[in-house]
This record gives C-alpha cells, structure tokens and sequence, in this order.
C-alpha cells in the first residue's frame, strides 16, 4: 500500500477525475449469511438510493483507472487474508491478480468489520466483498453495453476490456472487433452505487482466479526486506518509550528514586507516572533503555501485594466453587435418564495450564496524542498498532485519554503475527499515556522479557467429562469444565482490561456471563448421541461488586491476565473431548475412528474422518513406544471440518514424545487459495504439536517467570519451551473442496484436533492415558512408572 492511499480521506475518491464506489453493509455477524448458498439472502446487505453519500458504517470498493482499492476492517496478520480476499475481488472482476490496494484497519478510512478474529475473515467479509465486485463489474458491463451499442449478452471481459464477441461466440453472423477497455468506462464522473444483491456472480465452474494457488502478495517484500513493519515506522520528532512494569501483579505504590542520574543519561526526556504507571521516554531506544534500567536510570520501589493462586494448586483452585463467579448451562440433552439407565459409566478429569502466545517479535506501537484535536479532521490521537480490533481499541484508548472515540484514529501496521491478542494493544495504550505527558509522538517497543512477563494469556481450563456406553457406543455425554476467560480485550468504552488501564486506576467491564465464543468454544460436540455441558466461569480477580461480575472496587489479582489465544478454549476443550471419546471407544471395544464415523450424523464431519480410514489401517500398532492416535471436531460447531491422525515415537526410558507424522482432512467449503490453506493447516500443527507437548506458563506468587526461550548456566530463568526446527513432523494435508459451499475460515479449526490426536497416539504407544498438558518428558514418564 502505497503512502498516497494511507493518507487519502475516503471523501477524497469523490473529488477525484473518476472512480465507481460500491458500498456496502457488513452484517455483525455473518454466520446466517455464509450458511445461505447465495450471498444475496434477506438481510445481507442494506440497499441505499443510487447515488447518494456513503454513510460512515459503510464499506467502500472503489475502482479507478489507475488502481482497485479495498477498505477492508480485515487485516492482514500472516494468514493471508489479503491475498485471499483479493482474489475474490478479481475474479468477479474477471481480471488476472492485479495490484490491488488494501487499506485495512483505519478507523477514519475502513468500517469495524468486528475484528480479524475467530478464523471468520472470509465468511464474513469475503461474501459481501464478493458481491461488491459483482456489482461493480455489473455497472461496467452497462456502461460498455451504452458505449458499444450493443447488448450487454454480446460482451465478454478480459484482461480488463469488455469486447465485443464474434458472430461464432454469439451465435451469429458477422464479425465485430470492437472493444472498451475498464479505464475508459472509469475516467470521468464519480458513480456510487449500492451493492446489488443480485448482481449474478461467476460460476463456480469458470473460476479463473479462486480456486489457485496464488502468491502472497506481500511477501515478496517480507523476503528482500523492502517490507516495513511497525517497529520500523518513524515520525517526524518521534521519541522512544520504556514502561518500568511492578516487580508483582498486585504491587502497589510506586517510589521513584534515582531521577538525577537518569536525567544524566543523552537523550533523556522526561518520566512519567500515572498511578502504578511508570514510564520514561528519551530521544532514541538506547537512552529510553538505560534511563529506565535500574543500573542506569531510575529505581522503583514497590509496597508487595496479594499473592496469585499457587501454581501447583491450579487444577485445584480452578474446580474450588469459591473461585467462580457464575455457573452456566451451555447445553442440556436430557442426558439424566440415560445416564441412570445405562450399564456402563466412565468419567475422567482433565486439564491445560496457561499458554503464552510466544510471538517472535515483541510488541510494539506508535502514538502521537495532541493538546487540542486537528481543526479539519477532530482527530487528537492517532495510533498505529498491529491490532486484531482497531475499532474497539480506539475505544478504549478514548476512554483512557478522556476523550471521545471520534477523536482517536487507530490505523493497523503489521507486527509480529499473532492468533489472538498478544501485547499489541497493551502496547498501544503504553504509547498513548507515554506521547500524552511527552507533547509529542512515542514509539514503545517491548522487549522479549517485557512480552513474556505481561503479554495476556491463553487460559488454563479444567474439565470433569462423564459418558455412558451401549452395546452400539456413547449413549449420552457430559462435559463440566472450569476456565478463566478471555477478559483481558480491548472494548468499546473501557480501557480497564488493558494493562496500562488498568495500572492507571481503571476497572475492567463485566466479565463475560457465558462461555460461548470464549472459553467454551467448542465444548460442546457435534456428534449424535445427547449431551449436556455446563460452564462454571473462573474469576480472575477479587473485588467488590455486583454479583453479575462488574468490578465497583479496588482489584485484587488471583490469576495472570487472560486473552483470546488461538481457538480461545477450542483448545483445551477438544483436548478433553477427543481423549474421552477414545477412552469410551476402547472401554466398549470400539474402533477409535469407526465409532467416531457411525457417531457423526453431518455427511461432511464424516467425510473428513472416512479421508483418514487408509492411513488408519495402515497404522502402526502400538508395538516398541510407536502409536497413532485420530482426533476431530467442527469448528465452533457449525463451521469448517478438521479430522487429524497423528503417529508419534515414545522414548520408554526418558518419556519424550516426538511426532512422527500429522495428516489434517480439511473441509472448509470453497477453498480460495489452496497453498494460503495449506499453510494455515501447517501452521495450526505446528503450534498444536507444541502446545501439546511443551508449553507451559510458569508463575510464582506475584509474577509469571519463564520470561526467555531457553535458560542455561548463564540465564537460569525459566524457560518458555516452544517446538525447535529438529522436532517438527512430516505433515500432510488431504483438501476437500466444495465450491458449491461458502468458503470458511482455515486459520484455527485444525489445532483443536491436535492435543487429542497426539494424547490418543501416546496411550497407543504406552497404554498409558495422561490427561494433563503438556505432554512432557517428565509427565509421561511419571505415567509410565506408575
């Protein structure tokens, strides 16, 4: 995206020599719509009067001579998403890829399109985007039909110019080569037009584009280095910013001492404290650096805190009703009678502890906060940040200024990538606070320790499942789990649940009343037989307040900060629910797989498992420490399809597990860009296979401590383990395409498949089932001597 486009207001468009603007509506969500087989269902868009002004909460498709522009609320963190949706845009188009300009994530230039989140990019952006382009292609094709003279069923478009077809292709005598290029039909007026919901899209059979495994189109640059990332952006009289974070979550009143020698430090400009926010900020990164360096610069001292929830007693606490501030009642099958009547019952008791997000590179953010807003615009705070919300964190960065959301632009520049929210926003509200006191903008760069000790987390779940089994398999199904959830978000109105926010006095919202969407992401299954699966919601925090969970006093911390994390609790509950349903097949002498086909009553869920029947048969047997396991699920229970078989080798002497091999089945309705899927697939394995079998917070009373990638005898800290290079498996991917479907998120609905694949490979391999993450040397071979 070049400068000129970053910049341009979108009323800028209209003043221009030419340009045909479709808007259109994106529905909150999007879920009945891509369930319809036509984008142009009741419902899915709003029609407006032709030619009247875009209203602010509308996208934009823009199309001039020189460019194709997208103002897109989806953006791009390292799944493709850009490259997918573009190729949507130009196949209605009937163009090759072309140079298509993104503008995503600018709150004064793109509309909330409720996040990049959940895996939901293409079902619910890439309809509406689709019929967008139809629609303007439509309009073209009038406009050509005008010019030449002839009916629009006589022009056929390529290579962006509408011709007229020959007297063979049209079924009648006669030759005629005459011909419109698109820059012709967009030089003069400005057109907007609303998006017609029956403007008819390319058949599926014609597909040129989608459908082909296209090229990133931003990684060339990623590749050469041509690529500009956040942390690489510079502002005219830009300074640097270091946050000094309490020794403890609950720490309280901070001293400062040793001003005079930080003030010594070249470069050195201020610092700046906001209740339990202490910060500095210099002229470069080195001075911002030592100034805040309590060898260099300033000291902080700190009054101790409340301890946190030990963490050897996690499980525990998690299951302990003093620690719940709701129980709900996510699905009730009227499982009771079956279960009274049933001959044979097994229960079982898992968990999963805190996961890191472990981005690569650290957090960062730039902001540059005004005494007064810009007279033309009204904007007094911009921001740049790699958020996956930037509609929502404008909203909490007003309320933590002060100001009103209208006066605050947030604009998304590429990170690190992240699945989940990571400590991009908590670097964004540092940023504020820091270029507010300083007058002038502030860059904030975390560090890798900084990332590690206060990045929110993935949470820790704990879950009681209960089945019973007839002579044909599972006849009813039980699942109680116990989860902190993801709180700790940008919303709309509230800067408590940042981390600067909340240093600064501010109190979190209400915490989330139910587990759907959250930490009870796919708790629920998919199979046939009735189940019922309750919720009991964990409080991460003590205070005064009502009992519907909203903070009215002081905040005492028990648990680390939790976020969205990748599935959010998919995770840890399809870990429970695919290790218990292998636990009731080889209880009743049932085929691990089989049992799950003749279980599955949806004919895609059963496609998916049948693609893995060969490699199942052929799969070894147990024998010397080497077995496979078989997991599934749908994600969130109504969208894409993932079946994984896994073969892992067990060291029977030390207890490591190494993954052998991973095959994913994969059905996410009309498949984009192959390659881009086939990535992500890979992806979620990768991240699977090292959750599964390594990672794991490690805290203390008032601190998290595995704060590096590997301690030694010079950095005995503890370690976050994350998968190595030497440990990753061969994996292989079997796509199932239906076109005829809508296409469906392919950037989470694997991973939730891994941990039970790979816990069900181990107890082939040992006849040992281990039920809590991760699947470490230590854990397995404590099972294997017990």
């Amino acid at each position: 995206m070049t400068d000129t486009v970053r910049t341009l207001s979108r009323r800028g468009f209209l003043s221009g020599t030419g340009a045909l603007v479709v808007a259109f509506s994106f529905q909150p969500s999007a879920r009945e719509s891509a369930a319809a087989d036509a984008p142009g269902e009741k419902g899915l868009v709003r029609v407006r009067a032709e030619g009247s002004a875009p209203a602010a909460r509308e996208s934009w498709l823009v199309l001039t001579a020189d460019r194709i522009t997208v103002y897109s609320g989806k953006v791009e963190l390292g799944t493709g998403i850009r490259t997918a949706l573009t190729q949507m845009v130009v196949e209605e188009l009937r163009l090759d890829v072309a140079d298509v300009a993104y503008v995503q994530g600018d709150t004064l230039l793109s509309v909330s399109q409720q996040g990049t989140t959940g895996s939901k990019s293409l079902q619910e952006g890439g309809i509406e985007l689709r019929q967008a382009a139809a629609t303007a292609y439509r309009e073209l094709l009038r406009r050509a039909a005008a010019r030449l003279d002839v009916p629009a069923d006589r022009l056929t478009a390529e290579n962006g110019s509408f011709r007229v077809r020959s007297g063979r292709e049209a079924g009648s005598a006669g030759q005629d080569a005459r011909s419109v290029s698109y820059r012709l039909l967009l030089e003069s007026g400005v057109d907007v037009v609303p998006l017609d919901a029956t403007a008819p899209l390319v058949p599926t059979g014609d597909y040129r584009v989608v459908g082909r495994s296209v090229r990133r189109v931003e990684l060339p640059g990623k590749l050469d280095g041509r690529f500009r990332y956040l942390s690489d952006l510079r502002l005219p009289g830009m300074l640097y910013g270091r946050v000094i974070r309490p020794p403890g979550r609950n720490a309280t009143d901070p001293v400062v001492g040793q001003l005079a020698r930080a003030q010594a430090v070249p470069g050195f400009v201020a610092v700046v404290r906001e209740g339990r926010f202490v910060g500095v900020v210099a002229e470069s990164e080195w001075a911002a650096a030592r100034a805040a360096a309590p060898a260099t610069g300033i000291t902080v001292a700190w009054t101790p805190g409340p301890a946190l929830i030990p963490q050897a007693e996690l499980a525990t606490a998690l299951r302990d009703p003093a620690n719940h501030y709701r129980t709900v009642l996510e699905q009730d099958g009227g499982v009771d009678p079956v279960f009274d009547a049933a001959d044979t019952v097994l229960t079982a008791e898992y968990f999963t502890p805190f996961h890191m997000h472990g981005a690569m590179g650290a957090s960062s953010a730039v902001a540059d906060v005004r005494e007064s807003p810009d007279p033309e615009t009204g904007i007094q705070a911009t921001v740049w940040a790699s958020s996956q919300n930037v509609t929502n964190l404008r909203g909490s960065l007003a309320h933590l200024l002060g100001i009103g959301p209208e006066r605050v632009r947030v604009l998304f520049e590429e990170a690190s990538g992240c699945y989940g929210h990571n400590g991009a926003d908590d670097a964004a509200a540092d940023a504020v606070l820091l270029s507010r006191a300083a007058r002038r903008p502030v860059q904030v760069q975390w560090t890798r320790q900084n990332e590690h000790a206060w990045e929110p987390l993935g949470g820790a779940q704990a879950h009681d499942m209960r089945g019973a089994l007839g002579p044909d398999g599972i006849t009813a199904w039980s699942h109680r789990f116990y989860a902190v959830p993801a709180s700790s978000r940008p919303q709309q109105g509230n800067s408590g649940t940042l981390l600067a926010g909340a240093l600064t006095g501010r109190l979190p919202a209400a915490l989330p009343q139910s587990s759907v969407n959250n930490s009870g992401r796919n708790a629920p299954v998919t199979y046939g037989f009735p189940q019922r699966v309750e919720a009991r919601l964990v409080k991460p925090f003590e205070t005064t307040g009502t009992p519907a969970g909203v903070p009215a006093g002081p905040l005492v911390y028990r648990l680390p900060r939790t976020s969205s994390l990748r599935s959010l609790g998919g995770f840890s509950n399809n870990f429970a629910n695919e290790s218990f349903f292998d636990e009731m097949a080889h209880a009743g002498g049932h085929d691990p797989l089989e049992l799950r086909i003749a279980s599955l009553p949806d004919p895609r869920a059963v496609a998916v498992c049948r693609a893995l029947r060969s490699l199942w048969r052929d799969r070894p047997r147990g024998t010397a420490g080497v077995g496979a396991g078989v997991a599934f699920q749908q994600y969130e229970v109504h969208d894409a399809y993932a079946a994984a078989y896994a073969e892992v080798e067990v060291d029977l002497g030390t207890g490591r597990v190494r993954v052998r091999r991973v095959v994913v089945a994969h059905d996410c309705g009309l498949i984009v860009n192959p390659d881009g899927l086939r990535n992500q697939i890979e992806g979620n394995v990768m991240q699977g296979v090292s959750r599964t079998l390594k990672e794991e917070v490690r805290y203390t009373a008032d601190r998290v401590t595995s704060v590096v990638w590997e301690s030694n005898s010079f950095n005995p800290t503890p370690q976050y383990e994350v998968l190595r290079f030497d440990e990753i498996p061969v994996v292989g991917t079997i796509l199932i395409n239906r076109p005829d479907k809508p296409p469906l998120g392919g950037g989470e609905p694997t991973i939730g498949t891994i941990p039970g694949a790979l816990a069900n490979a181990v107890f082939a391999a040992t006849g040992k089932r281990i039920r809590s993450l991760p699947l470490s040397p230590e854990r397995v071979r404590a099972a294997l001597g017990e």
